[in-house]
């Protein structure tokens, strides 16, 4: 898009009326991309390279089938009454239902397993990240539901994570990596994402002779060792700044690509705010790796290889990312 035009992409297609399971398929997938109808046979998306390349592999199923396609792209100017176009994109329904659907859980919460309770609110997560996928014209209703997330995250880290650290408001010092090598680093024990992720980086990018304390409650902290996400830890919440991102700006890391994506992502697992499209594959994952690890030590060492290839990821460059 260019001149502030906004431009549209338009599928044609024709399948045979015998062709219902594959017609079907073809459907489910563009309404997957937040396609719209406007007749039998014609949708609508506003461009973008990422759909583009998605409704071209429609193109190409849709005549593998037998049928005819045709996707074109045109601007406003081709578009009669092109005004009321962003109005039949609207997600405010789709948000709406996705909040109520989050106030329950958290009346549900208390009664709960910890296990049901993550579950349910990780299904919550994935519904809000595909609504925001096709949120093309956001408006404030995307706002509240990101906002519904953000507390019902807060609701279960309130039962199921007491010794989750509240954020502090203070100055971030910088530091000097060679000040911290060879040191013991202690955290709260069975980690999850916040934890895992700066124990990841602290090895990686900051000491690469770490060795790490997990400790059963915050207040068993060695003296010797640097505590970290936990309240009273030299590196915890800040602001609005998870641990993650304070290890990232205390060691003058943050202008990283690799390692700023990543604190996007851990950002949102551990505090909420806007979706990242990693993020429910990647909770999914460690949470698979800590049901297989009854060892911290065995989970970390699991983890940073997922850690390693996702920054990997980010390095490369992510095609599929507008």
């Amino acid at each position: 898009m260019t001149d502030n035009v906004q431009h549209w992409l338009i599928l044609i297609m024709r399948l045979s009326g015998r062709a219902g399971t594959p017609r079907m398929r073809i459907w489910r997938a563009l309404r997957g991309l937040g396609a719209v109808v406007l007749r039998d046979g014609v949708y609508l998306l506003p461009t973008s390279p990422s759909r583009r390349e998605a409704l071209e592999q429609q193109v190409g199923a849709i005549r593998e089938l037998g049928g005819n396609a045709l996707l074109i792209e045109v601007d406003d100017s081709a578009i009669d009454s092109v005004d009321a176009l962003p109005s039949l994109f609207d997600r405010e329904p789709d948000f709406q239902a996705l909040r109520a659907a989050v106030v329950e859980w958290q009346q549900a919460c208390p009664q709960l397993e910890e296990r049901e309770a993550q579950r349910q609110l990780t299904q919550l997560q994935r519904r809000l990240q595909g609504i925001v996928e096709i949120d093309f014209f956001p408006g404030s209703e995307s706002e509240r539901a990101i906002m519904a997330l953000a507390e019902a995250e807060t609701v279960f880290n309130r039962y199921f994570v007491p010794d989750e650290p509240q954020p502090i408001q203070a100055e971030i010092p910088r530091l000097d990596h060679a000040a911290f090598r060879g040191r013991s680093w202690a955290t709260r024990c069975r980690p999850w994402v916040d934890r895992l992720a700066s124990a990841w980086l602290i090895k990686r990018f900051i000491d690469p002779e770490a060795r790490f304390v997990w400790l059963e409650h915050p207040n068993q902290c060695p003296q010797d060792a640097l505590g970290f996400d936990f309240d009273g830890a030299p590196f915890t919440h800040v602001d609005d700044k998870v641990t993650f991102e304070v290890l990232l700006a205390s060691f003058s890391l943050e202008s990283q690509t690799g390692l700023s994506r990543i604190a996007e992502l851990v950002h949102y697992l551990d505090v909420g705010g806007t979706p990242v499209p990693e993020a429910v594959g990647l909770k999914l994952m460690l949470a698979g790796a800590k049901e297989r690890c009854d060892d911290d030590d065995a989970l970390l060492q699991h983890t940073d290889m997922l850690f390693d290839d996702l920054y990997q990821a980010y390095l490369a460059g992510d095609p599929g990312r507008e």
